[in-house]
Protein backbone atom coordinates (compact mmCIF):
# COMPACT_ATOMS: atom_id res chain seq x y z
CA UNK A 1 0.00 0.00 0.00
CA UNK A 2 1.26 3.46 -0.96
CA UNK A 3 0.83 6.07 2.20
CA UNK A 4 0.37 9.78 1.76
CA UNK A 5 0.89 11.77 4.62
CA UNK A 6 1.66 15.65 5.39
CA UNK A 7 1.67 18.33 7.67
CA UNK A 8 -1.06 20.33 9.25
CA UNK A 9 0.23 23.42 7.21
CA UNK A 10 0.91 21.24 4.20
CA UNK A 11 3.96 22.54 3.81
CA UNK A 12 5.81 19.08 4.23
CA UNK A 13 4.20 15.71 2.30
CA UNK A 14 5.19 12.87 2.29
CA UNK A 15 4.35 9.05 0.43
CA UNK A 16 6.00 5.68 1.26
CA UNK A 17 5.01 1.89 0.62
CA UNK A 18 4.06 -0.15 3.11
CA UNK A 19 3.50 -3.75 3.77
CA UNK A 20 1.97 -3.43 7.21
CA UNK A 21 -0.54 -0.36 7.29
CA UNK A 22 -2.59 -0.87 10.27
CA UNK A 23 -2.14 1.87 12.92
CA UNK A 24 -2.65 -0.60 15.91
CA UNK A 25 -0.28 1.04 18.65
CA UNK A 26 -1.41 3.27 20.64
CA UNK A 27 1.82 4.61 23.02
CA UNK A 28 1.59 6.44 26.41
CA UNK A 29 5.20 7.18 26.60
CA UNK A 30 6.30 10.46 27.58
CA UNK A 31 7.74 11.56 24.35
CA UNK A 32 4.60 10.47 22.38
CA UNK A 33 2.25 11.97 24.55
CA UNK A 34 4.56 15.32 25.15
CA UNK A 35 5.43 15.50 21.46
CA UNK A 36 2.81 14.43 19.26
CA UNK A 37 0.05 14.76 21.49
CA UNK A 38 -2.08 11.86 23.36
CA UNK A 39 -1.50 8.57 22.52
CA UNK A 40 0.36 9.48 18.96
CA UNK A 41 0.15 6.48 17.15
CA UNK A 42 3.52 5.63 16.82
CA UNK A 43 5.87 2.95 15.76
CA UNK A 44 2.86 0.96 14.67
CA UNK A 45 2.47 1.81 10.98
CA UNK A 46 6.51 0.57 9.01
CA UNK A 47 7.43 1.82 5.69
CA UNK A 48 9.93 0.74 3.41
CA UNK A 49 13.02 4.33 3.99
CA UNK A 50 14.08 3.44 -0.02
CA UNK A 51 10.51 4.53 -1.11
CA UNK A 52 10.29 7.32 1.47
CA UNK A 53 9.71 10.73 -1.24
CA UNK A 54 9.29 14.12 0.47
CA UNK A 55 7.64 17.30 -0.46
CA UNK A 56 9.10 20.33 1.47
CA UNK A 57 12.26 18.64 3.06
CA UNK A 58 13.64 22.21 3.72
CA UNK A 59 10.85 22.63 6.24
CA UNK A 60 11.63 19.59 8.03
CA UNK A 61 13.01 19.31 11.94
CA UNK A 62 14.10 16.72 13.58
CA UNK A 63 13.74 15.99 17.34
CA UNK A 64 15.97 13.55 19.29
CA UNK A 65 14.62 13.09 22.96
CA UNK A 66 16.35 12.51 26.20
CA UNK A 67 15.97 9.41 27.65
CA UNK A 68 17.47 7.59 30.97
CA UNK A 69 20.72 6.33 30.55
CA UNK A 70 20.31 2.59 31.61
CA UNK A 71 23.58 1.99 32.31
CA UNK A 72 24.13 5.30 34.55
CA UNK A 73 20.90 6.15 37.23
CA UNK A 74 19.90 9.39 37.11
CA UNK A 75 21.50 9.99 34.47
CA UNK A 76 19.94 10.81 30.66
CA UNK A 77 21.10 10.26 26.81
CA UNK A 78 20.27 11.59 23.56
CA UNK A 79 18.06 9.16 22.11
CA UNK A 80 19.26 7.97 18.21
CA UNK A 81 15.65 7.81 17.27
CA UNK A 82 15.10 10.82 14.87
CA UNK A 83 11.70 12.35 15.19
CA UNK A 84 11.06 14.67 11.66
CA UNK A 85 8.42 17.52 11.91
CA UNK A 86 7.18 20.56 10.05
CA UNK A 87 9.21 23.52 11.66
CA UNK A 88 6.24 25.49 10.53
CA UNK A 89 3.51 24.16 12.49
CA UNK A 90 4.97 21.57 14.67
CA UNK A 91 3.28 18.58 12.61
CA UNK A 92 5.02 15.28 13.77
CA UNK A 93 5.25 13.23 10.56
CA UNK A 94 7.68 10.38 11.31
CA UNK A 95 10.78 9.03 13.10
CA UNK A 96 13.94 6.90 12.05
CA UNK A 97 15.75 4.68 13.98
CA UNK A 98 19.25 4.63 12.40
CA UNK A 99 19.57 0.89 14.05
CA UNK A 100 16.89 -0.28 11.53
CA UNK A 101 17.67 1.95 8.03
CA UNK A 102 15.31 -0.25 6.09
CA UNK A 103 12.32 1.22 7.66
CA UNK A 104 10.47 4.85 8.64
CA UNK A 105 7.82 4.65 11.23
CA UNK A 106 4.91 7.33 10.00
CA UNK A 107 2.65 8.67 12.43
CA UNK A 108 -0.84 7.48 12.21
CA UNK A 109 -2.02 10.94 12.85
CA UNK A 110 -0.26 12.65 9.87
CA UNK A 111 -1.33 10.02 7.11
CA UNK A 112 -3.91 11.23 4.75
CA UNK A 113 -4.43 7.95 2.80
CA UNK A 114 -7.01 6.11 4.55
CA UNK A 115 -5.77 3.30 6.66
CA UNK A 116 -7.83 -0.01 7.30
CA UNK A 117 -9.09 -0.82 10.69
CA UNK A 118 -7.28 -3.17 13.04
CA UNK A 119 -8.81 -6.00 14.71
CA UNK A 120 -7.24 -4.97 17.77
CA UNK A 121 -5.36 -2.10 19.03
CA UNK A 122 -2.05 -2.48 21.30
CA UNK A 123 -1.95 -0.21 24.60
CA UNK A 124 1.87 0.35 24.99
CA UNK A 125 3.90 1.95 27.95
CA UNK A 126 1.00 2.37 30.39
CA UNK A 127 3.47 2.63 32.89
CA UNK A 128 3.67 6.08 31.71
CA UNK A 129 0.46 6.92 30.97
CA UNK A 130 -1.31 10.35 32.31
CA UNK A 131 -3.03 9.41 35.04
CA UNK A 132 -6.41 10.76 33.65
CA UNK A 133 -5.96 8.07 30.63
CA UNK A 134 -8.59 5.07 30.80
CA UNK A 135 -8.46 2.36 28.61
CA UNK A 136 -11.67 0.51 27.99
CA UNK A 137 -11.28 -3.47 28.70
CA UNK A 138 -12.40 -5.70 26.20
CA UNK A 139 -11.53 -8.59 23.93
CA UNK A 140 -9.92 -5.69 21.46
CA UNK A 141 -7.45 -3.97 23.70
CA UNK A 142 -4.28 -5.27 24.86
CA UNK A 143 -2.25 -3.71 27.25
CA UNK A 144 1.55 -3.53 28.25
CA UNK A 145 3.47 -1.87 30.34
CA UNK A 146 6.44 -1.08 28.01
CA UNK A 147 6.75 -2.64 24.36
CA UNK A 148 4.58 -5.19 22.91
CA UNK A 149 5.42 -8.83 22.98
CA UNK A 150 5.52 -8.83 19.51
CA UNK A 151 7.18 -6.56 16.16
CA UNK A 152 5.17 -4.92 13.68
CA UNK A 153 5.87 -7.38 11.47
CA UNK A 154 4.76 -10.59 13.48
CA UNK A 155 1.44 -8.80 14.36
CA UNK A 156 0.22 -8.08 10.94
CA UNK A 157 0.91 -11.59 10.02
CA UNK A 158 -0.51 -12.88 12.71
CA UNK A 159 -3.60 -11.29 11.89
CA UNK A 160 -3.15 -12.37 8.43
CA UNK A 161 -2.88 -8.34 7.16
CA UNK A 162 0.69 -8.22 5.52
CA UNK A 163 0.10 -6.59 1.85
CA UNK A 164 1.19 -8.02 -0.99
CA UNK A 165 5.01 -7.11 -2.37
Amino acid sequence: MIIDGSCHCNKVKFSLKSLTPYPYICCYCSICRKTAGGGGYSINIMGEARTLEVTGKNNLKIYKAEIPASDEPGQTKTSTVERNFCKHCGSFLWFYEPAWPDWIYPFASAIDSSLPKPPERLHIFLDSAAPWCEIREDKKNRKFPAYPDESIMDWHKRHKLMEKM
